[in-house]
Order: C-alpha cells, then structure tokens, then sequence
C-alpha cells in the first residue's frame, strides 16, 4: 500500500497534491512564479526533511503562497553531509520535475540550501550541486538567494506540527 504524502499550507490546513496542482494552474495562469526547496534537520535518530512550493509574484498578488511536506528518515542513512544535502536537492527536482511535466512553460526554480561562504559547510559541493539540478533543465538558487529552502523549507524541517 503507497502512503499519500500530505502537504500542508503555511496556515497549517492540510492538502494533497491535486489540490496543489489546482492552485499552480491558477497561479501559472495569472504569470506567477513557482520555487521549490528543500532543507533538513537531524534530531534523535531522525533526519527530517521538508520541501517547500512557493506561490509568488502572480499578477494581482500580494505577499505569496506555500505549501510544504515533510518526512522523516532514519539518522543512521545521512551521517555524511553530502549525502544528506544530495537528497535535499534530488526531493526538490523530483517535486520540481513533477509540476514541470505537468505545467511546461512555468517559471519555475529550484532553491538550493548550500552556499559559498567561508564558514559554510556545504561550500565545497556547490559547484557540484547546482550543475546538477541546472542539468534537469531548472534554474537555481544557492545562499543567500535561496529563500524557499533556507527559509521556507528550513522553519518547517524544525518545527512540528
């Protein structure tokens, strides 16, 4: 039996995809722009994970929408921050990939929570990490540009519900 991943607004009601789809369409239609991210966040033995669509810049729009997922996955899979940060790019094309299929001509963008600076732990992948999530054919974002994973996706990959 497949699990239906439920996602929830950023005022806590909770949607499945198609309800998604049905505000992408209406979105896309007025010429708003979609960005998707992902962050996580170990705690206990848990690795969670969550994936932000962000609705924003529509024709008549003030401020935006989102949607998030969350998931949670065993600690002992990610002790390799690479391999961690991999998943957190590859959920963000798949969701990315998913919309684009199904909405060609979107302005659609990845955001990536990974950035250049002297302290920062991931700075090391971004070169490889952007060239892959540019390669399925998205534009992309990396810190501190990066608002839909380093901020949107970042609060609910700590906060539970």
């Amino acid at each position: 039996m497949t699990k239906v991943i439920k996602w929830i607004s950023g005022n806590g009601d909770t949607h499945d995809f198609f309800h998604i789809v049905k505000c992408i369409k209406t979105h896309v239609q007025n010429d708003g722009k979609i960005f998707v991210g992902t962050d996580s966040f170990v705690t206990g033995d848990d690795c969670v994970f969550a994936t932000a669509i962000c609705l924003h810049g529509a024709s008549g729009q003030k401020g935006g929408k989102y949607f998030f997922k969350r998931t949670h996955k065993s600690r002992k899979k990610f002790t390799e921050l690479l391999v961690r940060i991999l998943k957190e790019v590859q959920d963000s094309i798949d969701v990315s990939l998913n919309i684009a299929e199904r909405f060609p001509d979107a302005h659609l963008e990845i955001h990536l929570d990974i950035g250049t600076g002297q302290n920062n732990k991931t700075s090391k992948f971004v070169n490889m990490l952007t060239a892959y999530a540019k390669s399925t054919g998205f534009k992309c974002k990396i810190k501190p540009y990066a608002w839909a994973s380093a901020s949107v996706a970042d609060r609910h990959s700590k906060k539970y519900l």
